[in-house]
């Protein structure tokens, strides 16, 4: 659905009527706009299993698939053209590089941006690129075997006065 916001910072912003954006027999999901604002990129099960697509926003135009071994959580790069996701199948980080002709979308065969795996959230995103386009927020799976004893856990207090202590903020 797309819900349109009318108004300003001054008067206050309020919705407007909501229109359908993609309705279907597929289960679409998590979507995100790229940085102009001109794609949505999604994934879907309508080809059988949970694939990353592109559309032009809002609409109407066609359709790209991204991802070619399942892919979920895409995430666009906000400093080059390059669009990421998760490859369902193994947790790994893929990256697809694109280009945009007129109201054409082309994404280059996706490739593998780490080797690490990244641990699985239900149902939630499990990573998130920085705005430098470098660097990813992940949770890697740890390489300790299945039968070895978690008896451990470990508490975060404070988090952010130790992270302000050891990493201050820099002078402007």
């Amino acid at each position: 659905m797309i819900l349109p916001m009318e108004g300003d910072e001054t008067s206050g912003w309020k919705p407007g009527k909501p229109t359908v954006f993609l309705d279907g027999p597929a289960d679409e999901s998590e979507p995100m706009f790229s940085p102009d604002g001109r794609w949505l990129a999604y994934h879907s099960n309508e080809s059988g299993r949970i694939e990353v697509f592109v559309r032009p926003f809002p609409g109407p135009g066609g359709k790209w698939q991204i991802s070619t071994a399942g892919g979920a959580y895409a995430t666009w790069s906000r400093t080059r053209h390059e669009l990421f996701y998760m490859m369902t199948p193994d947790n790994r980080i893929m990256v697809a590089s694109y280009t945009v002709q007129g109201d054409s979308f082309r994404a280059d065969k996706p490739r593998l941006w780490s080797e690490r795996t990244i641990q699985r959230r239900p149902r939630l995103r499990s990573f998130d690129l920085h705005p430098d386009g470098e660097r990813f927020a992940v949770s890697v799976t740890t390489e300790t075997p299945a039968d070895a004893p978690r008896d451990k856990v470990v508490f975060s207090f404070n988090f952010f006065d130790e992270l302000r202590r050891i990493a201050p903020a820099a002078k402007r």
